[in-house]
């Protein structure tokens, strides 16, 4: 009797993991939302209100974020 943990690992190993963003590209794609994110932190350091909030520093935020995660995974940083 085989576990459908089994089967499913069988099934899976016929079709490799491709990522969305590629090996190649991710320092790029790193930098990019780095630079996005230091240049809207800036604007909102600049014009500080809660308008500016929902515009300028969550997706400031965001991009930090992702950028911080791209940036791990492109220098050989596994997280």
């Amino acid at each position: 009797m085989d576990s459908p943990l089994l089967e499913v690992w069988h099934a899976a190993s016929g079709s490799p993991f491709l990522p969305t963003v590629g090996k190649g590209s991710q320092f790029f794609v790193a930098f990019l939302l780095l630079l996005i994110g230091f240049t809207l932190t800036g604007a909102f350091i600049l014009n500080r209100s809660i308008v500016n909030l929902p515009l300028l520093g969550i997706p400031a935020s965001l991009a930090f974020a992702f950028g911080v995660v791209y940036m791990f995974c492109a220098v050989g940083v596994y997280v």
